[in-house]
This record gives structure tokens, C-alpha cells and sequence, in this order.
């Protein structure tokens, strides 16, 4: 009963004094909000990475010229001079790698879609060679990939992603229709499941060649990437990895102790790059959350102190009736908690919306935690408790008859 009434008065308070309500919660609405919106964005990206953005799954293994991630732009610089990986490459990678399960090459540009009267820009081109449907784990909406004949006879075939359907072709059976790829005519297919948007980019503006056909309209003068499918994951994934990294530098001649001239990533690169990222984005929004939250408390604790000196003749009322130290200081703590709590609830609709609106506005995945919102009003009582403790010991020792004749 204690706890309840005491709940209840924290309530009566807070609806009294409207605007003072108002500047006692802020801290702890912002910093509440805070936490729920980075840890909401974190696990929507962190699905996202997992569903999508690693599309070529756990068992696949990337030999490129460029690693697939790099910070810096003297790193971008040093590895622009690295020798190109070419289609003698994927040939050997072929007719060597024993435990490769499955071996593709693709390269790709942004270019120019035509037909009829409409066309998109900057769409992905992209050169496949036969296998690279299946190693990028494309699920296609209508028809089907190139063949293995296809892609050595350089057949001007190709699969689309759904922004060329949806925005160029118009009604009907997009398959066999023929479509100009900077110029060049190819026949559609294939159509791609539509995959939707990344920070406000569409995913499905691509077309898909056959490698050999990409490289007689581009030019075979350009590092390639080539992926390898390990056929599991773990200590499987290492083993064909070390017999990838030992075929590239036989054919490259490079010495023992020589670093790589070629980057060999798996998906745990992706994973661990978001990772580190994501780690230093939450780490500084908690530092702000943090300061948020004890700014919040500091306010909370002169509030509290200012209930005090106002209800100082209740206090004395109370302990002249029997109320003990303990009493008056556990209905303060509540009061004190019951405050932050409200002010956390609020917190949590403001982070949680504003994750909301960042994915309506640039795509960036979100995805609400149940314990995420658990947290948030654990830490906004225990910022509560921890600032009230000072205001509810002051109103314990109060002695009853200097309270009462103060009032008066």
C-alpha cells in the first residue's frame, strides 16, 4: 500500500505541475531514447547483415585485388597497385582447388539501361560467369539464369532486378524482352525478388550478363573477383581458404615471408567491420545517454529537495501518527523512481520513433528489442533511486515537531 500510494502521489505530482514536469523529464527522456535508438538501429542492422547485406552466405570465400573493406585512403591507394586477378586466375582456382565446392567469377560497372523510350542510369552491371546465381544465393520472381553454354558462348542474355521491370518495361511478360545494355542488345530471362532498399539506395537496379559477354563489350583489362563456395563453415571455411591464399601466391611467385598482393575475405569480415562500427557509434551515443541521464537525475534531485521543503508539514503530520524514518524515506525513493520511470516510458516511444522515421527516411533497418525497453526503465528507477536517495534521507530526518512549527 505504500508503494501504491506513494505512486500515486509522485502521479498527482507531476500532472499539478505540468511545466516543471516537463524540464524534470527531459534529461531522462533524452537519454532513455538515446539507448533505445542506437540498441534498436544496432539489431536492425545486424539483421539486415545477416539476411541480406551477406547475401553470399557463411561458406563463401572472396579472392579479389581490393579487401572488401578498408578505412583509409592511402589503404585505398596501396591497394589500387596490386597486379589485377584475372580469368587465369579463376581457371587455376578451378582445375586446383580440390575442396572447392563451387567457383565463380563477376565483375561489374555502373551503366546505362534502354527500352524503348525509357532508361535508367547508374544501374549495376554486372558480369557473371554461370555459377554466380546460385553462389549469391539470387532468388529469382520469373525464369531463369544463363547456362554454362550461355556464359562460354557469350549469349546476350540477362537477368534484371525488379527497379528495371517496375520502371521500365511496363505491363506484361518481362521475360524476352530485349533491352540494351550501354548499347548492346540482350534478351530478359530472368527477373530477380525484389530486395528493397540500403541507407536510401535501391537493391534491385541491376541487370546480370554472362561474364564472357561483359568482358567482349567492357574489355578483359580489369581485375575480376572470384568466390568459392567452402561447403561449410569453421575449420572447413580456414582449410580452403589456406589452399586459396597457397595457389595465389605460387602463380604470383611470391617469396616466404612476402605479404599478399590479393585479399581472400569471408563473411565473418563483413560481420566483424559492422561490428567495430557499430561499437563506436553505440559507444558514443552511451556517452551522451549517459550524461543525459545524470544531468536528468541531478534535476530530479532538486526537484525532489523542493517537495520537500513544500511538503514539509505532511512529513511531520505523518511521523506525529506514527510514520517511521524508514516510512518517509521509502515514499520518496518511490516517488523518485515512479518520476524517472514515467520519464523512461516516454523515452522509449521518442527512441523508438525516432528509429522508426530514420528507416522510413534512408532505409536503415531497425528492429525494437523487448529487452531493450526492459533496460530503459531498469536504468531510468535506478537514475530515480540514486538521485532521490539524498532528498528522501533529508525528509527521514526531519523531526516532526520542527516541521509542524515551521509550517506555521
Amino acid at each position: 500500500m505504500v508503494l501504491v500510494e506513494a505512486s500515486k502521489l509522485a502521479l498527482q505530482s507531476l500532472w499539478a505541475n505540468k511545466l516543471r514536469s516537463i524540464l524534470t523529464l527531459l534529461g531522462v527522456v533524452i537519454g532513455v531514447a538515446s539507448v533505445i535508438m542506437v540498441v534498436t538501429l544496432t539489431n536492425g542492422a545486424k539483421q539486415f547483415v545477416t539476411s541480406k547485406l551477406n547475401r553470399y552466405g557463411a561458406s563463401v570465400i572472396t579472392i579479389s585485388k581490393m579487401p572488401q573493406t578498408f578505412i583509409t585512403i592511402e589503404e585505398f591507394l596501396d591497394f589500387q597497385k596490386r597486379r589485377d586477378i584475372t580469368m587465369d586466375d579463376f581457371r587455376a582456382i578451378v582445375s586446383e582447388c580440390q575442396s572447392c565446392v563451387t567457383v565463380g567469377a563477376r565483375r561489374e560497372k555502373l551503366g546505362k539501361v534502354v527500352f524503348g523510350r525509357n532508361s535508367s542510369t547508374d544501374t549495376d552491371i554486372r558480369g557473371w560467369t554461370w555459377t554466380m546465381p546460385g553462389l549469391s544465393n539470387l532468388d529469382l520472381e520469373y525464369g531463369r539464369a544463363f547456362t554454362e553454354l550461355e556464359d562460354g558462348h557469350s549469349t546476350h542474355v540477362a537477368m534484371v532486378g525488379a527497379d528495371i521491370v517496375n520502371n521500365m518495361l511496363g505491363p506484361g511478360d518481362p521475360l524476352g524482352k530485349k533491352i540494351r545494355v550501354d548499347g548492346t542488345p540482350y534478351t530478359i530471362i530472368g527477373v530477380g525478388e525484389a530486395q528493397g532498399k540500403m541507407l536510401g539506395m535501391s537493391m534491385d537496379n541491376w541487370v546480370a550478363i554472362p561474364l564472357n559477354a561483359f568482358q567482349q563489350s567492357y574489355g578483359s583489362h580489369a581485375s575480376i573477383d572470384i568466390y568459392v563456395d567452402a561447403g561449410g563453415g569453421g575449420e572447413l571455411i580456414d582449410v580452403v581458404s589456406d589452399q586459396l591464399r597457397t595457389s595465389m601466391r605460387a602463380r604470383r611467385h611470391l617469396a616466404p615471408g612476402a605479404p599478399d598482393t590479393f585479399s581472400i575475405d569471408t563473411s565473418a569480415t563483413f560481420q566483424n567491420m559492422l561490428g567495430k562500427i557499430l561499437n563506436n557509434f553505440g559507444a558514443v551515443v552511451a556517452a551522451v545517454a549517459g550524461i543525459s541521464l545524470v544531468v536528468g537525475g541531478i534535476v530530479i534531485m532538486n526537484i525532489m529537495l523542493v517537495s520537500v521543503t513544500e511538503r514539509t508539514a505532511e512529513i511531520g503530520l505523518r511521523k506525529a501518527v506514527g510514520a517511521n524514518r524508514h516510512d518517509i524515506m521509502i515514499q520518496f525513493l518511490v516517488e523518485s523512481a515512479t518520476i524517472s520511470v514515467v520519464g523512461g516510458l516516454f523515452g522509449i516511444v521518442a527512441g523508438i520513433s525516432v528509429a522508426k522515421v530514420i528507416t522510413m527516411l534512408i532505409a536503415f533497418p531497425s528492429a525494437v528489442k523487448i529487452w531493450s525497453i526492459l533496460v530503459g526503465l531498469i536504468v531510468a528507477a535506478t537514475v530515480g533511486i540514486f538521485f532521490g536517495v539524498y532528498p528522501a534521507h533529508k525528509a527521514a530526518q526531519l523531526d516532526p515537531i520542527a516541521a509542524l512549527r515551521a509550517e506555521q
